[in-house]
Protein backbone atom coordinates (compact mmCIF):
# COMPACT_ATOMS: atom_id res chain seq x y z
CA UNK A 1 0.00 0.00 0.00
CA UNK A 2 2.51 2.18 0.85
CA UNK A 3 4.29 2.79 -3.08
CA UNK A 4 0.45 2.97 -3.51
CA UNK A 5 -0.36 6.22 -1.48
CA UNK A 6 3.51 8.23 -1.58
CA UNK A 7 3.97 7.84 -5.62
CA UNK A 8 0.44 9.31 -6.41
CA UNK A 9 0.45 11.93 -3.79
CA UNK A 10 4.08 13.13 -4.80
CA UNK A 11 3.17 13.42 -8.39
CA UNK A 12 -0.10 15.35 -7.52
CA UNK A 13 1.93 17.66 -4.65
CA UNK A 14 4.82 18.00 -7.28
CA UNK A 15 2.31 19.55 -9.72
CA UNK A 16 1.01 21.95 -7.44
CA UNK A 17 -2.65 19.72 -6.71
CA UNK A 18 -3.81 19.63 -2.72
CA UNK A 19 -4.79 15.99 -1.64
CA UNK A 20 -6.85 15.30 0.92
CA UNK A 21 -7.21 11.63 2.34
CA UNK A 22 -10.72 10.36 3.30
CA UNK A 23 -11.63 6.57 4.33
CA UNK A 24 -14.81 4.98 5.58
CA UNK A 25 -15.99 6.71 8.99
CA UNK A 26 -12.09 8.37 8.55
CA UNK A 27 -10.37 5.82 10.17
CA UNK A 28 -6.74 5.35 9.27
CA UNK A 29 -5.97 1.61 8.82
CA UNK A 30 -2.47 -0.03 9.45
CA UNK A 31 -0.17 -0.34 6.71
CA UNK A 32 -0.10 -3.20 5.38
CA UNK A 33 3.36 -4.74 6.75
CA UNK A 34 3.11 -7.51 3.68
CA UNK A 35 3.82 -5.03 1.41
CA UNK A 36 6.74 -3.09 3.23
CA UNK A 37 8.63 -5.86 3.47
CA UNK A 38 11.80 -5.56 1.04
CA UNK A 39 11.85 -9.13 0.05
CA UNK A 40 8.45 -8.78 -0.95
CA UNK A 41 8.31 -4.93 -2.06
CA UNK A 42 11.21 -3.99 -3.50
CA UNK A 43 14.75 -2.41 -1.68
CA UNK A 44 13.42 0.88 -1.80
CA UNK A 45 9.91 0.30 -0.54
CA UNK A 46 11.13 1.83 2.94
CA UNK A 47 11.12 5.09 1.13
CA UNK A 48 7.81 4.54 0.26
CA UNK A 49 6.83 3.61 3.41
CA UNK A 50 8.70 6.72 5.41
CA UNK A 51 7.02 9.44 2.74
CA UNK A 52 3.14 7.54 2.95
CA UNK A 53 3.47 7.52 6.81
CA UNK A 54 4.65 11.38 6.81
CA UNK A 55 1.95 12.40 4.25
CA UNK A 56 -0.65 10.71 6.46
CA UNK A 57 0.43 12.25 9.81
CA UNK A 58 0.95 15.47 8.54
CA UNK A 59 -2.90 15.69 7.02
CA UNK A 60 -3.76 14.40 10.47
CA UNK A 61 -7.38 13.03 11.01
CA UNK A 62 -8.38 11.39 7.60
CA UNK A 63 -12.34 12.63 6.27
CA UNK A 64 -14.93 10.79 6.53
CA UNK A 65 -16.28 9.84 3.16
CA UNK A 66 -20.06 10.22 3.81
CA UNK A 67 -18.90 14.24 4.21
CA UNK A 68 -16.73 14.55 0.80
CA UNK A 69 -18.41 16.40 -2.23
CA UNK A 70 -16.88 15.82 -5.80
CA UNK A 71 -17.59 19.39 -6.39
CA UNK A 72 -14.86 20.62 -4.27
CA UNK A 73 -12.02 17.87 -5.66
CA UNK A 74 -10.16 17.78 -9.56
CA UNK A 75 -10.01 14.29 -9.23
CA UNK A 76 -10.60 10.96 -7.37
CA UNK A 77 -7.39 8.28 -6.69
CA UNK A 78 -7.45 5.09 -5.27
CA UNK A 79 -4.75 3.48 -3.76
CA UNK A 80 -3.93 -0.04 -3.50
CA UNK A 81 -3.53 -2.50 0.06
CA UNK A 82 -5.74 -5.18 0.36
CA UNK A 83 -8.24 -3.07 2.65
CA UNK A 84 -10.44 -1.82 -0.82
CA UNK A 85 -11.23 -5.73 -1.16
CA UNK A 86 -12.39 -5.94 3.04
CA UNK A 87 -14.55 -2.86 3.13
CA UNK A 88 -14.11 0.03 0.02
CA UNK A 89 -15.90 -2.23 -2.76
CA UNK A 90 -18.83 -2.29 -1.09
CA UNK A 91 -18.81 1.13 0.58
CA UNK A 92 -22.11 3.24 -0.18
CA UNK A 93 -20.53 6.44 0.36
CA UNK A 94 -17.76 5.97 -2.02
CA UNK A 95 -19.87 4.91 -4.25
CA UNK A 96 -21.83 7.53 -4.05
CA UNK A 97 -18.55 9.41 -4.52
CA UNK A 98 -17.33 7.74 -7.64
CA UNK A 99 -20.41 8.11 -9.50
CA UNK A 100 -20.53 12.01 -9.11
CA UNK A 101 -17.13 12.11 -10.47
CA UNK A 102 -17.53 9.86 -13.16
CA UNK A 103 -20.84 12.42 -14.30
CA UNK A 104 -18.91 14.97 -14.07
CA UNK A 105 -16.20 13.66 -15.75
CA UNK A 106 -13.23 13.68 -13.23
CA UNK A 107 -10.44 12.22 -13.68
CA UNK A 108 -10.71 8.87 -11.42
CA UNK A 109 -7.70 6.84 -10.76
CA UNK A 110 -7.02 3.39 -8.74
CA UNK A 111 -3.79 1.11 -9.10
CA UNK A 112 -3.41 -2.58 -7.72
CA UNK A 113 -6.16 -3.46 -5.66
CA UNK A 114 -7.88 -0.18 -5.88
CA UNK A 115 -9.49 -0.76 -8.32
CA UNK A 116 -11.49 -3.22 -6.20
CA UNK A 117 -13.21 0.08 -5.00
CA UNK A 118 -14.56 0.90 -8.07
CA UNK A 119 -17.21 -2.44 -7.55
CA UNK A 120 -18.97 0.02 -4.94
CA UNK A 121 -20.43 1.79 -7.92
CA UNK A 122 -23.59 0.65 -8.05
CA UNK A 123 -27.40 1.72 -8.63
CA UNK A 124 -30.38 0.43 -7.07
CA UNK A 125 -30.44 -2.41 -9.73
CA UNK A 126 -27.30 -3.65 -8.85
CA UNK A 127 -25.93 -2.41 -11.69
CA UNK A 128 -22.49 -1.52 -11.97
CA UNK A 129 -21.01 2.39 -13.65
CA UNK A 130 -17.98 0.92 -14.84
CA UNK A 131 -19.29 -2.41 -17.02
CA UNK A 132 -17.93 -2.66 -20.47
CA UNK A 133 -14.79 -0.07 -19.32
CA UNK A 134 -10.93 -0.91 -19.79
CA UNK A 135 -9.24 -1.16 -17.09
CA UNK A 136 -6.54 -2.91 -15.37
CA UNK A 137 -5.64 -4.52 -11.55
CA UNK A 138 -3.20 -6.54 -9.65
CA UNK A 139 -3.29 -9.72 -11.95
CA UNK A 140 -4.09 -13.87 -10.66
CA UNK A 141 -0.63 -14.27 -11.19
CA UNK A 142 0.89 -11.02 -9.14
CA UNK A 143 -2.03 -12.58 -6.28
CA UNK A 144 0.21 -15.90 -6.32
CA UNK A 145 3.52 -14.64 -6.09
CA UNK A 146 2.88 -11.88 -3.60
CA UNK A 147 1.65 -15.47 -1.64
CA UNK A 148 -2.36 -14.02 -1.25
CA UNK A 149 -3.98 -15.79 -3.74
CA UNK A 150 -5.43 -18.57 -1.27
CA UNK A 151 -5.85 -16.34 1.50
CA UNK A 152 -8.09 -13.71 -0.14
CA UNK A 153 -11.96 -13.84 -0.23
CA UNK A 154 -11.86 -13.36 -4.17
CA UNK A 155 -9.32 -12.70 -6.85
CA UNK A 156 -9.60 -8.95 -8.31
CA UNK A 157 -9.47 -9.49 -11.63
CA UNK A 158 -11.93 -12.30 -11.86
CA UNK A 159 -14.15 -10.25 -10.16
CA UNK A 160 -13.73 -6.80 -11.87
CA UNK A 161 -14.34 -9.63 -15.43
CA UNK A 162 -17.58 -11.34 -13.69
CA UNK A 163 -18.75 -7.70 -13.44
CA UNK A 164 -18.44 -6.82 -16.89
CA UNK A 165 -14.67 -4.94 -16.93
CA UNK A 166 -12.43 -5.08 -20.01
CA UNK A 167 -9.63 -5.99 -17.76
CA UNK A 168 -6.16 -6.20 -19.35
CA UNK A 169 -2.85 -7.32 -17.92
CA UNK A 170 0.90 -6.63 -18.71
CA UNK A 171 4.05 -8.75 -16.82
CA UNK A 172 4.20 -8.95 -13.63
CA UNK A 173 4.93 -6.11 -11.47
CA UNK A 174 6.04 -4.12 -14.50
CA UNK A 175 4.52 -0.77 -15.15
CA UNK A 176 1.26 -1.11 -17.20
CA UNK A 177 -1.12 1.11 -17.05
CA UNK A 178 -5.31 1.87 -18.85
CA UNK A 179 -6.82 4.86 -19.74
CA UNK A 180 -10.39 4.53 -20.66
CA UNK A 181 -12.13 8.13 -20.83
CA UNK A 182 -12.10 9.66 -17.60
CA UNK A 183 -10.92 6.38 -15.75
CA UNK A 184 -6.83 5.60 -14.73
CA UNK A 185 -6.03 2.63 -13.90
CA UNK A 186 -2.44 0.96 -12.84
CA UNK A 187 -1.80 -2.81 -12.51
CA UNK A 188 0.58 -2.76 -9.40
CA UNK A 189 2.63 -0.96 -7.34
CA UNK A 190 5.20 -0.04 -10.17
CA UNK A 191 2.21 1.76 -12.24
CA UNK A 192 1.72 4.08 -9.23
CA UNK A 193 3.26 6.97 -10.44
CA UNK A 194 2.40 6.68 -14.12
CA UNK A 195 -0.99 6.23 -13.54
CA UNK A 196 -0.60 9.29 -11.59
CA UNK A 197 1.39 11.12 -14.21
CA UNK A 198 -1.50 10.15 -16.90
CA UNK A 199 -3.92 11.71 -14.62
CA UNK A 200 -2.17 15.26 -13.75
CA UNK A 201 -1.86 15.37 -17.80
CA UNK A 202 -5.76 15.15 -18.51
CA UNK A 203 -6.22 17.71 -15.86
CA UNK A 204 -3.18 20.21 -16.58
Amino acid sequence: MSHEVAAPHAEFANAGFAVDFASPDGILQPLDRHSADPEVAGADCARHVEYAEKALREFGPLLKLRDVGIDDYAAVVLPGGHGPVVDLYRDADLGRLLTAADQAGKPIGAVCHGPAALLSAVDAEAGWLFTGRRMTAFTNEEEQLFGTAEGAPWLLADRLRDMGADHSGGPAYQPFTVHDRNLFTGQNPASSAPMAEAMIAALV
